[in-house]
């Protein structure tokens, strides 16, 4: 049952980004294309082949193909319920936030070996991102860790259970702060806008400006890879009580439904920040996540 968690997360990212498309398109009167038109994209895309600038080095060739499998070794570390991933050991969270780390870091050498000073403008907006919104993640992992006393994923969603109000209050921002990192990792609103033209503004998808073909395909693959594994690590909370696999492939399924339809909102109702307003959004999920380390303290008996 280990590679469980490895094919729903598969099976959930060929839908997701369908999802909050149709969502968007729902919520605004529009018909809108079909569930699977992102997948149809990326898979025309994956039959043409890559035009490279004559600037460019081996990096930025590599940096897709690296940055598809650092997502994919991630996945491996998510547990299903009471079941490991396929990999698991003490401290595996960590692993997990610097294999991603690494793909992001591969993503910017490659957009700064393009010579474009565009590219290295989001380049570096991305990098700042990124390392304000990494202390959120550990906090709050910590916390978890502190409250079950278990320093892997599935030591700490296999340990972890709700019986009072602090807990429910802790796992309901919990889950808020997943969906915000989630956001902010896959460069969607309010951080940042995957459909901007305006170069000046443009985050992500001016780092990804000279990627063409099949090594885009796998960039736009990545991203709902990406997408699908935050809602599986947000879907564990839910599976904690030990059902069986006929109850939480259920139980799975509607929270990545759930999550999916969530982010076509907030891109439905929410503008995109100015740039100087980005870093105070990100650092306020540090302050969540500290409100969490607090509740975990609560409970445990720490401070009274």
């Amino acid at each position: 049952m280990r590679v469980l968690s490895l094919v729903l997360i598969l099976l959930t990212s060929l839908f997701f980004t369908g999802i909050i498309i149709r969502t968007k398109s729902i919520l605004s009167g529009r018909k809108g294309p079909g569930i699977m038109q992102p997948m149809k994209d990326i898979l025309r895309s994956l039959r043409k082949s890559s035009v490279f600038s004559e600037t460019t080095s081996l990096i930025f060739q590599l940096a897709p193909t690296v940055y598809l499998a650092t997502i994919l070794m991630a996945i491996l570390f998510i547990p299903f319920g009471n079941d490991k991933g396929v990999i698991s050991f003490n401290g595996d969270f960590v692993f997990f936030a610097y294999v991603l780390a690494l793909g992001k870091f591969f993503m910017i050498i490659a957009a700064l070996d393009t010579g474009s000073s565009f590219e290295g403008m989001g380049a570096s907006r991305e990098a700042l991102y990124s390392m304000l919104v990494e202390p959120a993640f550990f906090i709050l992992m910590g916390s978890f860790a502190l409250l079950t006393g278990y320093t892997s994923f599935a030591g700490i969603f296999g340990a972890l259970h709700f019986g009072s109000y602090i807990s429910y209050g802790i796992g309901i921002l919990a889950s808020f702060v997943f969906i915000t990192i989630a956001l902010i990792e896959n460069s969607r609103l309010p951080v940042d806008d995957p459909k901007t033209h305006l170069e000046l503004t443009m985050v992500h998808e001016v780092m990804i400006l000279d990627n063409s073909g099949f090594d885009l395909g796998l960039i736009l693959y990545a991203t709902n890879l990406k997408f699908a594994m935050y809602g599986a690590i947000i879907a564990n909370f839910f599976l904690t009580p030990g059902y069986e696999w006929y109850y939480s492939i259920p139980i799975f399924t509607a929270v990545q439904l759930v999550f999916a339809v969530i982010v076509g909102t907030i891109e439905s109702f929410s503008a995109r920040f100015r740039m100087n307003h980005n870093p105070q959004f990100i650092l306020m999920f540090t302050s969540i996540s500290l409100l969490i380390f607090l509740g975990v303290l609560l409970m445990t008996g720490k401070i009274i």
